[in-house]
């Protein structure tokens, strides 16, 4: 893997991660999967691995949440991943895949443009001109080739995916073959095969999933962090790790500025200040813990290249204000009230006011 890729694969970060858990895992593994779902679990939440290497948390939250999710996986059930934004719903995806498969690339991604080949199999039309239907003019989609293989496939934003082309999941899901008429064949499934879809229960515009489709999947609803201890942490941890393909050292986000603007992005979201006496009015972003990640990372890049070299007030100010006013004619109005009845009364947030004010 070249060193000046942004960001690889799962499987080719954590690589050593995932040989040192799968060389000595003794325990029971499903077939086809490339560890056992213990030792799974121990990628994703961290811990150690059986010859004592470390283990880095990949997911902060409910273990109870994640078993149950890998658990999913070893029956003959798909998985749906269900959340708000900014709930890892895919960095957990991917990190199964890997873990599972030693293979995340096998990704679709909705949208409401995904035609139904993208799910089953299209045509290179050169060949298929030229030769007719064959083996070699077929164009596997993902799908299809997780099922050749038995390994796990993703699938984002299932809602987003035109209805006509969800219901192409169901005998996929259910009878785990994929017919191709057009050969007289049909792909079976091999052991290993399974699916994670993720879906956002927030964003309009979407279309619902059947009950028929519904059916096929056991649903995990991935929660926003429960405390602000633990979402600070989060936020911590990946800005860490997404520092280091940036070259942004992770000193440069002082603790002090990661605590406020999680404190910000709480009270927001949950229409209250944080100690419950005040009632706030929320804006129309979701401010996730993903959303406070790309905040900090902002705020770390102008500070590289435009500061002291240290995120200060000013610097979380210029990229806070963005993140929040998605929609100036209504969220403007909801931040200038959040800063004179909550941020401005705050002692020790007097220069993070006058920044905000400024801009």
């Amino acid at each position: 893997m070249a060193a000046d890729i942004l960001r690889p694969h799962a499987e080719n970060s954590y690589a050593p991660e995932l040989e040192a858990l799968a060389r000595d895992d003794n325990r029971p593994r499903p077939e086809g999967w490339r560890m056992s779902p213990w030792a799974v679990v121990t990628y994703l939440l961290g811990g150690q691995a059986p010859d004592g290497t470390p283990i880095e948390p990949k997911y902060f939250g409910n273990r109870r949440l994640i078993e149950i999710a890998v658990a999913t996986l070893a029956t003959d059930r798909a998985l749906l991943l269900l959340g708000v934004p900014g709930t890892a719903k895919t960095w957990v995806s991917e990190h199964l895949a890997a873990a599972v498969s030693a293979d995340s690339k096998l990704l679709i991604q909705g949208t409401a443009g995904l035609a139904e080949e993208n799910l089953r199999y299209g045509w290179n039309y050169a060949r298929l001109i030229a030769e007719g239907p064959s083996e070699q003019a077929l164009v596997p989609s993902p799908v299809m080739t997780g099922m050749r293989d038995g390994k796990i496939v993703r699938i984002e934003e299932l809602t987003r995916i035109p209805a006509d082309v969800q219901d192409a999941l169901i005998t996929l899901l259910s009878e785990k073959t994929l017919p191709i008429p057009e050969l007289g064949s049909e792909v079976m499934a091999r052991q290993g095969f399974n699916v994670i879809a993720t879906a956002n229960d927030r964003d309009k515009g979407v279309n619902e999933l059947s009950a028929a489709l519904r059916r096929r999947f056991n649903t995990v609803v991935l929660p926003l962090p429960a405390t602000l201890d633990e979402e600070v942490g989060i936020v911590q941890n990946r800005v860490a790790a997404l520092g280091k393909s940036l070259a942004l050292p992770p000193e440069m986000a002082p603790l002090r500025e990661v605590q406020r603007l999680v404190t910000i992005f709480r009270e927001l979201r949950e229409g209250k200040t944080l100690d419950g006496k005040e009632k706030l009015k929320s804006p129309v972003a979701t401010l996730s813990t993903a959303e406070a990640i790309a905040v900090i990372q902002q705020g770390q890049s102008l500070a590289m290249h435009f500061g002291n070299g240290s995120l200060t007030a000013n610097d979380l100010a210029s990229a806070l204000v963005g993140a929040v006013v998605k929609d100036p004619s209504t969220d403007g109005g909801v931040w200038a009230e959040y800063l004179e009845t909550v941020v401005k009364k705050r002692d020790d947030w007097k220069d993070l006011y006058r920044a905000c004010r400024e801009i």
